[in-house]
Formats: structure tokens, sequence, C-alpha cells
């Protein structure tokens, strides 16, 4: 079944929020057989919305809406729903009961602005929302449906895993099976891959497809079967994926769809060993992405972010004849704080980052985008030389990147 999401809200449109609703969304429609095939995203304003639910309304099945349904003056999605549906607001004492509900758990009090969120579409379906206050309305016209939930990502999550992937799932019949499968790799470029890759998709049948998602120094590789069957989507996903495999080869670093820090996070809880992280370029980023796994605690001890010298001197305890004679970029200093960091915080293993993140700082012999990154594993130490851009951002979340799958492949060797 075709699906279009619509995000509103002016804060989406001039950057000061990331939608990541969307995104959200189409992966776990996606794993369920479900095609977002648009989005769009609009801002407070009644016409343009008005505009987009007829849009998607005519050329999709199903029309999923996040946004705009809270208690201030700005939210007018309930307001323009009705008014695209020829409909009106009622008051719905259940929607009440469960916003008295959710207000007494936190020990607060209702006021007028909360008490109108009670105030619901007539002709609709709702479905209360246990998370929040907010609820949501579900309407069909002419076989089509079209869904508004709340804004707010977690709301939207519980809601989505919990109420309306199960509806939809139960009143649409699926007729397309569909299977995922993703490798991770390293060593090329988005085009380079592509060119590389170029025989192999122009050989799939149009039922398969195959998406290039990438990141700084690391590309994702999606393939995508629609079959008839289950079986028949697993057998063709199978073959394509031992072809990639045969192309690729020591450049697939893993198959599995997930993120190379939570990956690293499974292995070191399996392995039983802890980790810990000296960061000086990265500033504390590759520990930022390790932490965001819930239950990382179970591995990860703690991080130090080394900026000065002085920090990498008395706390990894770096040569201060190595800082002064090979500098602080260099092979000698991040093998040194690899290996400060596993004494310092007693863990098992340890990344480390020093680099010209730029856009000064560099020189002939070291020009912006020199990284050095080290990775240690007890008695085991790993070290690389890395020549990045000139960009900051892009240098940082390369060179994090990298160091994790330094740390990744030395896990699995």
């Amino acid at each position: 079944m075709n699906v279009e999401i619509i995000t509103i809200g002016d804060e989406l449109l001039i950057g000061q929020v990331v939608d990541t609703n969307s995104a959200w969304i189409g992966q776990a429609l996606g794993n369920e057989g479900f095609r977002v095939v648009w989005r769009t995203t609009v801002g407070d304003n009644e016409q343009d919305m008005l505009d987009a639910f007829d849009a998607a309304m005519n050329r999709a099945q199903i029309v999923l809406v996040t946004g705009g349904i809270g208690p201030t003056k700005d939210d007018i999605t309930k307001q323009t729903l009705c008014k695209y549906f020829h409909t009106r607001l009622r008051f719905s004492q259940e929607v009440y009961e469960n916003i008295e509900t959710i207000f007494s758990r936190g020990g607060r009090v209702m006021n007028e602005l909360t008490r109108n969120q009670a105030l619901v579409p007539e002709d609709c379906t709702v479905i209360q929302n246990t998370a929040g206050t907010a609820p949501v309305t579900w309407f069909e016209r002419n076989g089509k449906i079209l869904v508004s939930m709340p804004g707010v990502p977690y709301e939207m999550k519980w809601i989505m895993s919990n109420e309306i992937i199960p509806r939809l799932k139960k009143k649409f019949l699926q007729d397309v099976y569909i299977k995922h499968h993703t490798c991770w790799v390293k060593g090329h470029t988005e085009s380079l891959l592509a060119i590389k890759l170029t025989e192999f998709e122009e050989a799939l049948p149009e039922y398969i497809k195959l998406a290039y998602l990438p990141q700084p120094g690391i590309i994702r590789l999606r393939l995508s079967a629609y079959c008839d069957t289950e079986s028949e989507a697993l057998r063709i996903i199978t073959e394509q994926a031992l072809k990639l495999r045969e192309i690729l080869g020591e450049n697939i670093i893993v198959e599995e769809d997930k993120p190379v820090h939570e990956m690293i996070g499974e292995l070191l809880i399996k392995m039983n060993l802890t980790l810990g992280t000296a960061e000086s370029c990265t500033g504390g980023r590759i520990a930022a992405q390790l932490t965001s796994i819930p239950g990382s605690s179970a591995y990860f001890v703690g991080s130090i972010v080394c900026y000065a010298n002085r920090v990498k001197e008395q706390l990894l305890g770096v040569s201060p004849l190595d800082l002064s004679e090979k500098g602080a970029v260099s092979k000698e200093v991040v093998e040194q704080m690899a290996k400060g960091t596993l004494l310092t915080l007693g863990c098992d293993c340890s990344v480390a980052t020093s680099g010209i993140a730029g856009p000064s700082g560099g020189t002939p012999e070291k020009p912006v985008g020199t990284v050095w990154i080290a990775a240690a594993c007890r008695d085991k130490v790993r070290s690389e030389l890395f020549h990045f851009g000139t960009n900051r951002e892009q240098n940082m979340l390369r060179a994090s990147n990298m160091a994790l799958l330094m740390l990744l492949d030395m896990l699995q060797s």
C-alpha cells in the first residue's frame, strides 16, 4: 500500500527542529510491507495544510500526519481537518478522562488550554494517546485513510507501534512481500562504489532495488526485494546478497541493519569487555554515539576529551618529549592516548583520536584533515593515519566513524 507522510510545523520549515518523525515512520512502515511514496512538510497555515491533505489523499491510500494538535494557538491541525472532512469539533469525555489520568500521574493541574485537547472531530475514529494529552484521529474516505498524530517523537512512536501499524495491517491485505538486506561498506566513496556496482545494478530485476545510504567515511547499502510470496522474497534477496559479497569482499564490514556503535556494544557485552575513549579532534562525539544506546553503561566506562596537550600528559601519561618532537597529531601520541585510557579509566578497550579538524591549524607536513586514530584492546594496539578534507564538521564525523570501524574490526578479528 502506498503511504504519504505529512509533517506540520513552521519550526520544521525554518530548520529550528529536524524532522525525525518521517524517517522513523518510513523505516517502520517499510519493515511491515508498506511503501512510502511521498513526504511533505507544511507550515502552520490552513490553506497550505488543506492543499497538502488534498494532494496526499489523491495519490496515496494511506496518509499519516504528525504535528499541530497541541493546545496552543498555532496548533490548527484539528480545526483544518474538520474543514477538510466537513465536520466539527465535539467534546470527548473519554479523551478528557485520559488527560486527567496523565496529569494526575505527574502531579499537575489541568488548565483550560489542556482541556481543549478533549475537543475532537465528530466524524472520525478517536484513538487514545496514553503517552500524551493529544488524541489520535483516524479518518476514512473513499477507501482511503488519513491519521493525525502528535508531533512529539516518543508519543508518535508509541502510537505507531501499538495502534496505527497493527490497525493498518489488519485493514489492508498485503499482496506484496518485502525483504531487505543491509550491509555496511568501507573504502569507497559513493560514486566509486556506484561505478563498481554498475553491472550488478543493471542486472537487477525490476522488483529488486538497491539504495545507497552514505555517511562520512562509510556507506550503508540496502537491497530490497518486492515479491508475491515471502519465501520468494527471501530466496531472491539471499541470492543478490551473495553476489554483492563476491563483488565487495573485505570492503563489507558487516551485514546487519544496525549502526556501527550498536554492533560494538553487542560485541563488548558478548565478550565481557569494557570500553573508554580518548578524544581530541572529535571532541566527545564517539562517546556520544556509544552512549546513545540504552544499556551502554554495561560496557562504556567513560571518556576523556583531551584537547590540550597538558591534559594528554597529565591524564593519559603521554610523553612530553613525543608531544614536542612528534607533535600531538602523530602515531606515537595517539597510541599512548589509547594505552593511557586503558590505565586511567580501567577499561579493556579504547579508541583515541588526534587530528587537525580545521579550518585552520594545518601545516605543509600536516594539512587540515590529517587525523591519527588508534584502537587498543588489552595488549593489542592499532593505529592508522587518515587524510580527510577541509570541512571541520565532516572531518570530525569521519574521524568518529573511522575510529568506531577500527574498533569493530579489532573486536571481530
